[in-house]
């Protein structure tokens, strides 16, 4: 029997200074003991694999911790539990959207009717997605003062809303259906 080449005494004086902690480490977080073994198997293996190159790492025990939290990582991704679904979920058809999402159509005209205002709290807060900090930065008003402003604007299009496209309730209180309104011809622009 020949003598080990000069990279695997290296890699088996590293192994034998922490292959200990490191079995330790993986038992602490697999459920089964086996489990943690064959990681530890995994991760000397990967480190045979490097050959000479193994002798070039600069910390020995802070490669293997890496290489078994990522073959750790691995394992628990895919051996997540795939649960399947009850077959009395109802399927909803891809052209069936709720009611609520077809009040866009309404949403220019009414919005236009706002007064100037509301559309530009409601434009700039919930259209533009801008933060309610950022509209009493623009008005130059408290935040708590935007907030209110916010509210009442949203309440004025709800109603506006409710009134002019003529939306309905389910008993639940959802948008059950509207009629739908088209903007004005010659409606403002509300960017």
């Amino acid at each position: 029997m020949s003598a080990p080449e000069p990279a695997a005494n290296c890699l088996l004086a590293a192994w034998d200074a922490c292959a200990g902690e490191l079995h330790g480490y993986l038992r602490h977080r697999c459920a089964r003991p086996e489990d943690a073994e064959e990681l530890l198997q995994e991760v000397f293996i990967k480190a045979l694999r490097q050959g000479a190159a193994f002798a070039a790492v600069d910390q020995p025990r802070a490669w293997f911790f890496h290489v078994a939290r990522n073959a750790l990582a691995d394992r628990f991704r895919h051996g997540r539990e795939h649960l399947t679904l009850p077959d009395d979920i109802p399927e909803v058809s891809p052209e069936e959207t709720p009611a609520v999402d077809g009040l866009s159509q309404c949403l220019p005209r009414v919005l236009s009717e706002l007064s100037a205002e509301d559309r530009l709290a409601i434009t700039f807060c919930d259209i533009e997605g801008n933060s309610q900090q950022a509209l009493a930065d623009k008005l130059k008003i408290s935040l708590p003062g935007a907030k209110s402003r916010i509210q009442r604007a949203r309440l004025r299009l709800r109603e506006r809303l409710v009134s002019a496209c003529q939306v309905r309730f389910d008993n639940n209180g959802d948008v059950c259906c509207f009629v739908p309104r088209p903007p004005l011809p010659d409606a403002p622009d509300t960017n």
